[in-house]
Formats: structure tokens, sequence, C-alpha cells
């Protein structure tokens, strides 16, 4: 990097190439690129709608190095391999296996396109947009993953890797998530769409997203499009309009076992974590006068939840609560923080 009064800069190749005008070379530099550099996921060996749909679903709002690193990926095909598989499946079961990618309700949305499919179209997707934007679940990035990546059909795709690459390329400060914003950016997705390799050329663009005009310092140097990028100070791009402020939140519960040594859980209601255990839940004023085992802090979308488990010395069991065997604990669903939460205690208080 190089000072220029208070303010930093990359150093980065400068653009002589007009993307508008040199659409087919920008296409043609993209793809010669990801020949040679794109990386081997298990979704892209395949052209199974079902298997890229999971894919999808599991990469909207998680980490691909959370999907592959962790093995959800692969966990989640072999548990359920096809449509019927999934379609077929308890909710208990469903969610245990989607256990620790957090946002339940995008497997629960998955079984239902699933069911979907079987129903209406004997188990085969459809091509055509008008059908898929019937299922279940399936919006418009979903549709331009399945048409380009299972069936190779001219579609736009954007993701938030696609965003920042054209902010970038095109120097553009409109906030990225502002409704201008997306509109923008479906639009160039649109006219620098290659309609003859639509699954290599969204591979590759969401790819350099990931891999060289990535968050933060992009390797403006190694970038197959740098002649074409027109941002001087890529680093400061894209925009975004939006700040979340997290709201903090107090959650109160108990730990109770019986002589058996089985503990009280209680299964979750709300639409967020529908099917989940959890230990019971109490409000402050019951559990103000007891023993503190354990405080632990965790976030969950725009919430900063503060958690503390107490032993009571006199509790009342709610509808809801359940005695649970140590032998079935492993067995139920859970959320990550309460999963992280039972095992410390079992260890602690064993």
């Amino acid at each position: 990097m190089v000072e220029f009064g208070a303010s930093w800069c990359v150093l980065k190749p400068l653009a002589h190439r007009d993307l508008i005008k040199e659409n087919a070379a920008f296409r043609s530099a993209l793809l010669h690129w990801f020949a040679q550099h794109g990386k081997d996921y298990p979704w892209r060996r395949t052209r199974d709608p079902y298997a890229i749909l999971v894919s999808e679903v599991m990469l909207q709002q998680t980490r691909l190095a959370v999907v592959l690193g962790k093995g959800y990926y692969d966990r989640f095909m072999q548990t359920f391999p096809d449509l019927v598989a999934l379609a077929q499946a308890d909710e208990e079961k469903l969610l245990r296996t989607w256990e620790g990618l957090g946002y339940y309700r995008r497997a629960r949305m998955l079984q239902a396109t699933a069911r979907a499919v079987l129903d209406r179209h004997n188990g085969r997707f459809p091509e055509s947009e008008r059908e898929l934007l019937a299922l279940p679940g399936v919006g418009r990035y979903t549709l331009g993953a399945l048409r380009s990546f299972a069936f190779d059909l001219p579609t736009a795709l954007v993701d938030g890797n696609v965003m920042r690459v054209f902010a970038r390329l095109f120097d553009d400060k409109t906030p990225i998530d502002s409704p201008v914003g997306i509109r923008m950016a479906w639009e160039r997705a649109e006219f620098l769409l290659d309609n003859d390799h639509p699954r290599l050329f969204n591979s590759a663009l969401m790819e350099l997203g990931q891999s060289i005009c990535r968050v933060g310092s992009p390797d403006c140097w190694q970038c197959p499009l740098a002649e074409f990028c027109r941002s001087r100070e890529p680093e400061l791009l894209p925009i975004k309009a939006k700040r979340t402020e997290l709201t903090s939140i107090d959650e109160h519960a108990i730990w109770v076992e019986n002589e058996e040594g089985a503990i009280l859980l209680q299964q979750e209601q709300g639409s967020r974590r529908k099917g989940m255990w959890r230990l019971p839940l109490r409000q402050a004023d019951e559990v103000s006068a007891e023993d503190l085992l354990l405080q632990v802090s965790y976030g969950i979308t725009r919430y900063r939840v503060t958690l503390r488990i107490y032993r009571p010395r006199q509790w009342q069991a709610h509808d809801n609560d359940q005695w649970i065997s140590a032998e079935m604990l492993e067995q139920l669903p859970m959320a990550t923080p309460h999963r992280k939460v039972m095992r410390q205690l079992g260890e602690r208080l064993a």
C-alpha cells in the first residue's frame, strides 16, 4: 500500500479496456482463468439438480469453508441421497442432520421442495423458470443456480461475491444492499452472461469473488479481469447502506436431573427453531435465587444472547418439559450453542 495524505490505496493495474464494448473479451478472460484455477467442489462434478439445490441452500447463509470443511454437505447427501429419501425423512432426523448449520427453516424448505418435485413433476426437476419459481423456497437466486448449474441454461445469477466483483469492476459506490444496487447487479449479470457457457461463466464469476476479488484487500495483480476493472481503491468497495445493530437478549434456563440420570429438556416451538431441543427456559424472577452453573454468550442473526443456566433447589415442570435419557441426548437435534452447553455441563457435573 501507498499513503496519500490520510488515506491508503492499493496499487493495482489500471483499466485500459471497456467492459461494456468488449464484453466478449471479458467473458473469454474469465473463462480462461477459471479453466486453470477453478476449484473442485462436489456440486461441480454433477448435473444432478437435487445435489446442486442442497449445496446452494446450504451456502446461502453459511460459509463455504464450513459447509465443506466440517463435512455438512457430504453428511447430508449420504443421509438423504435423493429426493425420495429427503421427502420421507422424519423431522427429527432432518434437523439432527442439519444441526450446526443454523437457520433451520432452510432444511424444512428443502424438504418441502423435494416433496413438491415428487408430487408435481414425478420426481424430475422442471427446467422452465415459471415451474421452478412455483416450487417452495425457489427464488431468483436459486432459479439461476438450478438453471445454469444443472441444466446449463442461460440464466443470470447474483450473490454477495458477484455483487462485490461488479461494484469494483464498475467502480460503483451505490450501496449494494439498496433497491437500486440490487437491480443494477442483476442487470449487469444479465448483460455480461455468457449465453453459450452459463454454467461455467456463473461458476467462474462467483469463484473470482471468493478467491481473487475477495472481501477486504483483493489480489488485483492476479485478477484476470484487471484490465477491465475501473476501481482505483477496490478495498473500499462495495458500499453497504444497512448497518445491523445487535439486540441484547437475556435467557435463563435450568439444569435438572432425576435419579435415573435423565435430563429435563423442552422442545422449541418458535418458527426459527421449531423441533429443536434445549434446556427448559424460565423467567428471570423464577431463578434469581438459584445457583448459577454456567453463563455463555452467542450470536444469532441480529441478536446477542446471554444464556444463564441454573441448578434449582425447587422447580416446577412446564407443559413442554420432558425427561430425556442420557443415551438419547446425542440423537436429538439441538442448535449448536445449546449442544455446546449440554456437553460442557455434562463434563462439569459428571
